[in-house]
Parts: C-alpha cells; structure tokens; sequence
C-alpha cells in the first residue's frame, strides 16, 4: 500500500522510504518468527542450499546511481550441483547500510546466504525466473529497477545482494542456493566536502634490453626478446595503459628504461635469439613504437610526470642486501641522474625526481635511508604499513613527515589493492569497481574534514586491471565527493597532526616480501661487473661505446622486475658479465713459440692484437724473464713499451735481449694499464740461447785464411803468365780471314763434331726459358 501512494515519477521523501523499510521488516517478522521454531540444520545441511547455484554480477550500471536514475544488475546463474533446480527466480536485496570502512571489508568477506543482513526481495516485476536450471547450465539475466524503488535512505554506501532461489529434487521448498553481494554507493546530493585524491598511473616493465650494442656508428641495441613489441601492439598492456591513461586526470610514474626501450625500438634494432645468433627488428615493430611514444607525449602534457631512477631499482633489495657491497649505492646515484634528462629528451616534458616508491610501499628505517640517499625527499609508503596507531575515527591525509626533512606519502591500502585479482572475469571486475567506489565514499563520509589521499595500485598492472581502474578512476571524476589533485600537491597538503609518523622497524617488513628480494650474491657479481669495466675502460679511445650501455645494464640488474624472478634476473647477470669479459679479450696477446737466440744479443717481437672496433691507448706491454742470470731484458729483469693499436689492427712491440749465458730460459709477457693492473692473460714463451765457441770460431777462422791463400796464389800464377806471354811475342795464326780467333786458353785437340739429330730422338719435356718478365699474378721464381 506505501508503493500505491507514491505518485509516479516522484521520490519518496526519507520518512516514506524509512516507512516502507519498517513495513518489510514487520512483514517479515512472522515468517522469521516462524523459521525459528523450525529445527535447526546441521553445519553440512545450512551449507548445501546457497552453494547449488552460482551467482556472478557481471554489470552494475550507473555504478554510482542518483534520484532518477535506472539501476541495471546483469550476470549469469549457473547451476552447480548436481540436481536440476526448478521454480528458480534471481531476486535483488537492498541490504542494511555500511557506514564503516570495516563494515565494506566485512560485508565483502561473507559467504553464503544471511537473511538478516541481506534484506528482503524487492519482489513484483523487479525478478528474473527460470523454470528450470539443468546442472552445468549457466542463464543470463537482467534486472532493471528505478533507483526510487530500492528504498535507499541519504547518502551512503548500501549492500545490494542478487540472490537465486528455488527448489532441488532433494529439497522440494524454496529456498536461497546461490547469493552475490555487492555494493551500491548512493549520493545523491553534493557533498559538502570533497576528497583530494591523487591517482598514480604507472608505466613500468621488465627489462627488455641487453648490454649488447653493434659495432656500427649508431650502435645498434639489441634486446631481449620480442616482449616489448607485444607490450606496445593494440590490445597490449602498455598499449592499453596509455589509451586508458589519456582521459583520466592521473599522475604518470614512469621508469625513464621503458621510454629508453621503447624509443630505441623506433630506430634499427636487432632482437637476441638462441645460441647468441640475433635478428633485425621489423619495421612493422619500429612503427608500433613510434605511435606509443606519440600517443604517449601526447597523453602527458597536461599531467604530472613522475620518473623513478632508471629501471625501478629495488630499493628494498638495497637496503636489505646491497648497502655492505662496495659501489651498490653508487649505481643507485647514476640510476637517479639520469632519469631526468632521459624523460625529457622523449616525451619533451619536465619530470619530477623527487619521489622514491619501495616496492608495494613497504618501508623500514633501512628503506628510508637508501630512499633518501640519491636525492629523494619523498617515499611513497602505504597505509598497511604504517599502522595507525592513535584513536583517529578516520582516514588520515597522506603526507607525513617522517623527520630529516623527508615526507612519507602514504597510500591507501584499501584502495590501492582493489584491483589485484583476475578482472578478465567482468564479474570479478564489476565487484572489484563497486568496491573500490563504496570504499572512496565511505572515507569521505567519514568526516567533514578535507583530506588528502592517494591511489597507489600495483606496478605493472594488466591490460584487464588497467581498464577496471580506468572505470573506477571515471567514475570518481563524475562523482561528487572527490576532486583530483598531482601528486606533488598531495605530498606538500598539511599533515594530519592525528596521523602516525612512526616508520616500522626492519623485523616488520612482510617476509613475503623479503623472499623475493635479490641477494647479496647478486649485488656482489654486479660489482665484479663493475670492477671489470672500470679495468676495461681505461684502455680505450671512445669510452661512452661501452660505459654507457654497461652502466644502464648494471642498472637494469637492480630492477625491481626481477621479484620472484631469481633464476633470470641470475641468467641476465651472467649475460652481461660474460658479454663484457669477451669484448676485453679482443684485446690480446698472440700466442708465442719457442724462441732461439744466437749469439749475446737479439730482439724478441711480441705481438698485441685489437679486434675492436676502435682503438686502444693506455697500455704497456711488459717482457719479463724469469732467469735474468741467464737472459736480460733491456739490460734489466724486464722491459716496458708503450702500446696504441687502432681498431681491428696489431702492434709488433720489439724487445732487446742479452744473453748472459747458454741454456733456456722462460720469457713472461704481459699486458698492464697505466695504472699497473693487469690486463688480460699472460703469455709464457721458452727463450733458447746458443752462444758461438772457441772451437767455432777457430774453425771458421781457419776456412777464411785458406780462402786467402788460395786466392793469392791464383793471382801470381796469372801474374806470371802474362809476363812470359809478354817476353816471347804475339804468335801468328793460320786461321783463314774471318774466322773468329780462338779465345786465350784454347785445346789445341780438335773438337768433336756435333752428331746430326735423329728423327728418333726424343722431344725435350720442358720448354725453352724465356727471357720475357712474368705476366701478373704469375709466380717468378728467385
């Protein structure tokens, strides 16, 4: 009869709703009076009706409905027993009003069917029946009911539970087998104080890039794997995170490695494959690139930009880990100077490095410190955990000072955690939405007092996570109970002088936490990576070629992606260390045979080879030998030459040696910096010297007189031939004119003539040599 009153199109006045409330709570006492002399139900026989049939709410719309307004509950029934149900009939209940933020978690938690806290059906033609659910069959409804008939009271947050009820073979009565709460946030007026809510947007990934760069003018990169162009594809998850992010008045945090990846992909890549093999990045991929960086600056450019050090280093890692390992605080530094100037150079807007994000905000005295160490005045915490621990009745703003000049912005666990689960279901996305907004109201409501609060989801949130919170963070700008400020005004808001300031000891960090965290292990092979680059360096003529990506990579081995990742973040290590250790053996010694010395003194070449691509200065190369008594170096026990060698070239390096004595003796060569490190490996070569004796000479001495003799008597006998030639006379010859005269010295004996050649005799099997110089690229024999 209070419904046939309500003239149509008008709504009930407050006392008429509460009327209408009182009215079904009296007609319902009876029939609960009634059940209550029924006998009770055994825990097995209480359990078995709500849970036949499962109730899933896919769509709640408007999700924040107002006077007016048509509330849409959709979903689907799906009978999980094994016994058909009939005389089935989805009902909506408007449940009791929750008026803590308790009450929601509360509310949230329940299970199974709660007569007095559910409510009543509304009943009439606000139902939905099936005559019949067969087991495994699932059956959408949809119910449309005026916001008038739900008999809301003022502004609030309200349980709205669609439940089934109908009868089994086994229990042939009406009875609730399957309920779903959720929950209506209702404000129908403007609240007269609204929430300053700060939302972080983030844009972080795994590492995707190598150390590894090509030997060309550009340096080609080459990454991981094809990861990121999968990230960036439409429907990808940063695809998704900048189309979302675009329309919602956010602050973006971003790890500047992301826009370094992903801007590096815009040009000539190559992409690593099996057995250390690469393949060229496609075009196709660059073009993705390309359009997420534009659409990227574009989304940007009216909203705060936050950049994290470079690759999301974990801080707690650090902290826990990594502080008692030399230089770890030092890659903390370089992460953080080049976060600026990497942000602005691509999306060409101004970022703010103020802030540092531990992971999922959980801090101890150790984490502020190594938070604070590179520059950041500002940590990003969250509420679970700094405990309130004074009696304030409501949600107190997020900027605490925590005392060294340093701000704790705390985020609010309850709203930052709201989007965790799997939202590929639209169910468990609906639910996860009309949560998150009952939890925003019912802080709001809390108190008259404006107050600053942030929204501090997960790092890396998937595609269907990304887009329920872009629906929750949408409906909150339509809403009249908030209002968005950046992140940098919530964090400068007075604190609450209520709220805690108290930062928890390092024995209450979560230990889930702590078991994902990198190992001091980890920490140590980075600084070995770093003591071989440092060695590395100093030897070559364009250092950025290799400090540059190296550096980045080390920064990249601290990133807070490797979480529950142990074994690659270990793979990645080795990777780099290994990639590094085989570029500084480009730069080597060739190998050496024995050598053979004869006589006291000669030189001994040893050899440098650079098959770098540029070149290397800053080295000396040191001869030593290891029995001076027997061979010196330089006059010395060793010897130092300078080295220079261009890139893909060797350098011939000489040494004088003297011989003290016969025997062997072993020769050490080594490379060395101008600093007297070591570089590379050695080469050990065996020295042979074999010094001329007496004997020796003795007889080549001998040779060399009998040589002269001989030749002395070879002169007086000519000598005197020529004079008796000279004292007898030129004799006459009998040879006819023309005939040429027979040279001095001639056989009188006649000579033999030359027999003619006979046709039988063979043909000679070598031709003629000819007097004409080779034709090129003959060989001329010498």
């Amino acid at each position: 009869m209070a419904e046939a009153a309500d003239f149509q199109g008008t709504s009930p006045s407050p006392a008429r709703r509460w009327l209408r409330r009182t009215g079904a709570l009296l007609t319902g006492a009876p029939l609960l009076a009634g059940l209550l002399q029924l006998p009770a139900a055994s825990p097995a026989q209480a359990a078995t009706g709500d849970r036949t049939v499962s109730v899933a709410v896919d769509s709640l719309t408007p999700s924040v409905p107002t006077d007016g307004d048509t509330v849409t509950v959709s979903g689907t029934v799906t009978n999980t027993g094994k016994q058909a149900v009939t005389e089935a009939q989805v009902d909506l209940r408007v449940g009791q009003e929750l008026t803590t933020r308790s009450g929601i978690d509360s509310a949230a938690r329940a299970t199974g069917s709660q007569p007095g806290t559910d409510g009543l059906p509304l009943g009439g033609k606000y139902v939905e029946k099936f005559a019949k659910l067969t087991p495994g069959v699932s059956q959408p409804f949809s119910i449309e009911v005026p916001v008038d008939e739900l008999d809301l009271g003022g502004n609030g947050i309200y349980q709205l539970a669609v439940s089934l009820s109908g009868e089994t073979a086994a229990q042939p009565w009406t009875q609730v087998l399957g309920v779903q709460r959720t929950f209506l946030p209702y404000q129908p007026d403007e609240a007269d104080t609204r929430t300053k809510t700060t939302v972080l947007w983030p844009l972080i990934s795994t590492v995707h890039m190598t150390a590894q760069t090509g030997s060309n003018e550009s340096q080609t990169p080459v990454f991981r794997d094809n990861d990121l162009a999968a990230e960036l594809a439409p429907g990808g998850r940063l695809e998704r995170m900048v189309s979302l992010g675009k329309d919602l008045d956010v602050t973006w945090v971003v790890d500047p490695d992301l826009l370094a990846s992903v801007d590096a992909m815009t040009r000539s890549f190559r992409v690593q494959g099996e057995n250390g093999t690469t393949t060229p990045g496609t075009r196709a991929d660059q073009e993705l690139a390309k359009r997420w960086l534009t659409a990227l600056q574009g989304a940007v450019l009216d909203n705060e930009v936050v950049a994290l050090p470079f690759a999301d280093p974990d801080l707690a890692s650090l902290a826990h880990n990594g502080t008692a390992v030399t230089g770890s605080l030092g890659h903390l530094k370089e992460a953080t100077d080049v976060a600026s100037d990497t942000v602005e150079s691509i999306l060409y807007v101004e970022p703010t490095t103020d802030f540092a994000w531990p992971v999922e905000g959980a801090v101890d005295p150790s984490i502020m410190k190594v938070a604070t160490s590179a520059g950041a005045d500002k940590v990003i915490a969250r509420s679970d955990s700094l405990d309130e621990t004074s009696d304030l009745t409501y949600t107190p703003s997020a900027a605490r000072p925590v005392g060294g000049g340093t701000t704790a912005v705390v985020a609010d666990a309850r709203l930052s955690t709201a989007f965790q689960g799997d939202m590929t279901r639209a169910s468990t996305a609906t639910l996860a939405r009309q949560r998150f907004l009952a939890q925003s109201l019912a802080l709001n409501l809390q108190t008259d007092k404006q107050r600053s609060i942030v929204v501090a989801p997960q790092r890396m949130p998937t595609a269907a996570q990304a887009q329920t919170l872009a629906q929750a963070v949408t409906d909150l700008q339509n809403s009249g109970w908030t209002e968005f400020h950046d992140l940098t005004t919530t964090a400068a808001a007075k604190p609450d002088p209520g709220a805690t300031t108290r930062i928890p000891s390092k024995s209450a960090y979560p230990s889930a936490l702590r078991k994902q965290e990198l190992r001091r292990t980890a920490f140590e092979q980075i600084a070995v990576t770093q003591d071989k680059l440092d060695r590395f360096k100093v030897i070559l003529s364009d250092k950025s070629r290799v400090v540059t990506p190296f550096g980045r990579a080390m920064n990249r081995e601290m990133s807070t992606s490797w979480r529950g990742r142990a074994a690659e973040a270990a793979e990645y290590r080795d990777e780099v260390e290994s990639y590094l250790d085989s570029l500084a053996d480009q730069v080597s010694l060739i190998d050496k045979s024995e050598v053979k010395l004869s006589g006291r003194s000669a030189t001994i070449p040893v050899t440098v080879q650079n098959n770098l691509v540029q070149g290397v200065d800053d080295l000396v190369l040191r001869l030593t030998s290891t029995s001076p008594r027997r061979l010196k170096i330089g006059g010395d026990d060793y010897e130092e030459q300078p080295v220079t060698v261009s890139g893909g070239h060797s350098q011939t390096v000489k040494f004088t040696t003297s011989a003290e004595a016969n025997g062997q003796g072993e020769v050490i060569a080594q490379l060395y910096t101008r600093d007297g490190q070591k570089y590379g490996a050695e080469v050990r070569f065996d020295v042979k010297v074999t010094e001329f004796t007496a004997t020796v000479m003795l007889v080549i001495g001998g040779g060399f007189l009998l040589l002269v003799l001989a030749g002395f008597r070879m002169y007086t006998q000519r000598k005197r031939a020529a004079r008796q030639s000279a004292e007898n006379g030129p004799e006459t010859s009998d040879a006819p004119a023309g005939t040429p005269e027979e040279p001095e010295g001639h056989n009188d004996r006649p000579e033999r003539e030359s027999a003619p050649e006979q046709p039988s005799d063979p043909v000679p099997d070598t031709p003629v040599e000819s007097a004409d110089p080779s034709g090129t690229g003959e060989r001329v024999d010498r």
